[in-house]
Formats: C-alpha cells, sequence, structure tokens
C-alpha cells in the first residue's frame, strides 16, 4: 500500500555497495527503517544528499504490514535549508538532535505531536536570527515532554535526577536558567557563563540516560559542547 506522509531523517547507513538503510522518523507511520538501492550510483534518480540527518523530506512510501525494511517509492525535500547544512555550528547541533531522537524512540514510535515540534524545532535552528547557544540544552528539556519524562519546573527536573552536579553557590543559577530555558523556549536570551551551559549540558545527557536506562555514549558531545562554549 502507497502512502503519502512527511518524513525527517534521522540516520543512514550503507547497504552494499550502492544503496542505504535509512531511518526515517515519519508524521503518519512513525520510525520506520528503508532500503534504497542504487542510491549511491552515478545517475541514481534519487540522491544520497536527500538523506542527510534531519533533512525534512515529502515522501510517498510502500507500507507492508510485519515488514522489517520498507521502501520509498517518491521522496523530496519538504523545506531546503538555508543555513543548517552550510554553517558548522548548526551542522554540529543538527547531528546533535538527530542523535538524541534517535536513541529516545524505537522502532514504529509514533507520535504526531512529537513529529510536528520536531520539525518547527529545526525550522528555528534554521533562522539566522535563533541564538544557537542555548538551543540544544531546549531542544533535549522540550523533547523529553513530548516522550514521557520531561519535568514541568526546574525543581522537580533536579528532584527527578539521581545526580545534582551543582554546588550550592551554583544552584541558584543553575535554577534561574532552567526556569529562562523552560519558560521562554528557544527565545531565551539569558546571560549565562559557558561553564555552567557546559554542565547543564552534560547533566541533562545523565538524566537522559537514567530515564532511559542507557548507557549509552554520546558520539557528538565533543563537537556540541564547543558549539555551546563559544
Amino acid at each position: 500500500m502507497l502512502k503519502k506522509t512527511e518524513g525527517i531523517v534521522i540516520n543512514s547507513m550503507r547497504y552494499r555497495d550502492t544503496s542505504l538503510i535509512v531511518k526515517i522518523f515519519t508524521r503518519e507511520l512513525g520510525l520506520k527503517s528503508y532500503i534504497i538501492n542504487g542510491v549511491r550510483k552515478a545517475g541514481a534518480k534519487s540522491k544520497a544528499a536527500l538523506y542527510q540527518p534531519m533533512t525534512i523530506l515529502d515522501l510517498v512510501v510502500y507500507e507492508k504490514e510485519n515488514s522489517g525494511l520498507q521502501r520509498i517509492s517518491e521522496s523530496k525535500l519538504a523545506h531546503p535549508y538555508a543555513l543548517i547544512p552550510y554553517e558548522f555550528p548548526r551542522t554540529s547541533i543538527a547531528l546533535f538532535l538527530a542523535e538524541a531522537v534517535a536513541k529516545s524512540i524505537y522502532e514504529n514510535y509514533h507520535n504526531e505531536q512529537l513529529f510536528d515540534w520536531l520539525k518547527s524545532s529545526l525550522l528555528c535552528l534554521d533562522r539566522n536570527t535563533q541564538e544557537i547557544k542555548h538551543y540544544p540544552l531546549i531542544f533535549l528539556l522540550e523533547m523529553a515532554r513530548f516522550i514521557g519524562f520531561g519535568p514541568e519546573t526546574p525543581h522537580e527536573l533536579l528532584d527527578e535526577s539521581r545526580s545534582l552536579p551543582f554546588d550550592a553557590q551554583e544552584l541558584p543559577q543553575a535554577i534561574e536558567y532552567l526556569e529562562c530555558l523552560m519558560r521562554d523556549s528557544y527565545s531565551c536570551q539569558l546571560k549565562v557563563k559557558k561553564e555552567l551551559r557546559s554542565k547543564l549540558l552534560d547533566f541533562l545527557l545523565v538524566f537522559y540516560g537514567e530515564q532511559l536506562d542507557s548507557n549509552q555514549v554520546w558520539k557528538s558531545i565533543a563537537i556540541i559542547r564547543n558549539v555551546m562554549v563559544q
């Protein structure tokens, strides 16, 4: 059965010499894995560049029940980016977002509200007016709510975590910062020392590991930390 849907590429891996296996979070069908044959050979109808992480696509896909790998009939860019592919800090953040999503949802996971928020977050990242130093923190805080473990207040977040990296002097600043992030979302413009941003990022990654019961290493963490401390 053919179905139309928007999708956001999460990751891809090479398959044999010319093909890809791509994980795409689709709005109507959830997280799916697709095999795309011949995409990496010269003259291919569909280009491998379409399947970079966090690319937003319009898709026509084959949907077969009880089938692991699905196939794509048609794919095209739904929202060509103006900045994300061309500015290293934004590219790095997009890769971090892809890793965060990949660690947080599973095959066939379906959540249209999460999809709509993720799409709007990416379009926000692509605007030249967006402050990016706070962006990864806001993303982690808000995505946690969509997948079921996001606290509503800084105190709830700190109480739910088994680790508390902030000393007595840092704690009021951390709470004020978290309040701004939770209240103002991507509009937060609070000036915060880079050390506190970095420590809060580490705290949130540990928190995700606790909630998801996962000890996986974050591959993009070194790059994203450098982006946040600029």
